[in-house]
């Protein structure tokens, strides 16, 4: 078995909410669209040599693994309580106000667990080198942390949620 199988997923209301939009959508109108596709497929006979089957079988089976996995995320997922995310410290939920030295400018960062981690929305993962580097910080701290370029320095202005 896969190590990752029985890991928790940290989630977010928002987070979590996302995914069970994204699986019903999924389980409904795209399993009946392409199946649609497979039954057009399946009419232009020769199914040796149809490249609209195999097309199909293969975007058939891409979205069954889909679903399986969106499935097992919502089964072991936690939702953090984003009304209980402490404010003395970073933790997952957080929303930490950062001064970038190297930049020299302030970004504002939320933590999120892997799975809802999306950089270009200023959502950063916990298991992220940044992310790693600021959990469990306090507001005043300075904090360096090393990246692919090498070492940055950050320095927490503010956590709220």
């Amino acid at each position: 078995m896969e190590e990752n199988i029985s890991k928790e997923i940290i989630l977010t209301q928002e987070g979590y909410d996302k995914l069970e939009e994204e699986l019903e959508l999924l389980k409904t109108t795209r399993r009946k669209e392409v199946a649609e596709r497979l039954k057009v497929a399946i009419s232009f006979g020769d199914l040796s040599e149809n490249a609209e089957y195999d097309e199909a079988k293969k975007e058939q089976a891409a979205l069954e693994e889909r679903i399986m996995k969106l499935e097992h995320m919502t089964r072991v997922a936690v939702i953090i309580d984003e009304d209980s995310v402490d404010l003395d410290v970073v933790t997952i939920g957080s929303v930490v106000k950062i001064f970038d030295y190297d930049f020299d400018e302030e970004v504002e960062y939320t933590i999120v667990g892997s799975a809802e981690a999306d950089p270009y929305s200023f959502k950063i993962s916990n298991e992220s080198p940044v992310g790693k580097a600021l959990l469990g910080r306090q507001k005043g701290e300075d904090v360096e942390v090393t990246v692919p370029d090498g070492i940055i320095k950050l320095k927490i202005l503010d956590i709220t949620r």
